[in-house]
């Protein structure tokens, strides 16, 4: 991890602040993107990902559940809270959980996070900004949220530490499906933080091409290729498991 990736943690937090300051009620109980939660479950999420971080005793116990369950969990402990609360106890524990993050930076350790899989301590910050970057552009505003107006901008600043993230996670939470790979597959990738992955062992014999905002959108199953205008050719088989690979 750099220090680039707290900057742009730092400008979604930013973001987020700024955006969620400006919400109505009708706004906070809206539907996200995210199935079953609302804008203000989305906001309560990072907030408690924040305090996982920070103090861990705050939140209830989930090392028993599989991640996508244990958010839900963390989620519903925090239905109590009003959207004043909280939005108040993101700006709060961000702070705090930002300076946490910077003193990773070139820690030599890793850190388990269950069926996500294990990296090391100084990658963190660029989960975080992964998640935050998702989970606004994809989940609060239009078309899958229920937000409108213009998002926070897709930037080298905040799309390329989403990306090194994706990177570290993609061969761990994917290892079934990319050992059933009969050939590789490179990941082309255009825009701001643009590079190539190559998914799967020896030459690769297929090709994705896709802008990197699009890009997490459907490497998160947030959007089809079709849907986030991916282009693909190569044996269909391997394209198949490629377009169903899944990052959190």
């Amino acid at each position: 991890m750099t220090i680039s990736a707290i900057e742009g943690l730092r400008a979604d937090r930013e973001a987020i602040l700024g955006v969620c300051g400006a919400l109505s009620p009708a706004d906070w109980s809206a539907e996200s993107g995210c199935a079953g939660w609302t804008v203000q479950d989305v906001v309560a999420h990072v907030g408690g990902l924040f305090w996982a971080v920070v103090d861990p005793s705050t939140l209830p116990d989930t090392s028993e559940l599989p991640t996508e369950r244990a958010q839900d969990a963390i989620v519903e402990n925090r239905r109590s809270m009003s959207s004043e609360q909280v939005l108040s106890d993101y700006e709060t524990v961000s702070i705090k959980a930002l300076d946490a993050l910077a003193g990773l930076v070139g820690q030599d350790f890793e850190v388990p996070l269950g069926d996500l899989g294990t990296y090391p301590a100084d990658s963190l910050a660029s989960a975080f900004a992964f998640d935050h970057f998702v989970h606004i552009r994809s989940d609060l505003f239009a078309p899958r949220g229920p937000l409108h107006g213009e998002p926070p901008p897709a930037d080298e600043l905040r799309v390329a530490p989403a990306l090194d993230w994706v990177e570290a996670a993609l061969p761990q939470q994917n290892a079934g499906a990319i050992a059933s790979l009969t050939h590789a597959v490179r990941i082309e990738l255009s825009g701001p933080g643009a590079r190539s992955i190559v998914v799967g062992a020896g030459e690769p014999a297929g090709r994705v091409q896709s802008d990197t905002p699009s890009f997490l959108r459907w490497v998160t199953q947030r959007a089809t290729w079709a849907e986030s205008g991916a282009t693909a050719s190569g044996n269909e088989a391997d394209l198949s498991v490629v377009a169903a690979l899944r990052v959190f």
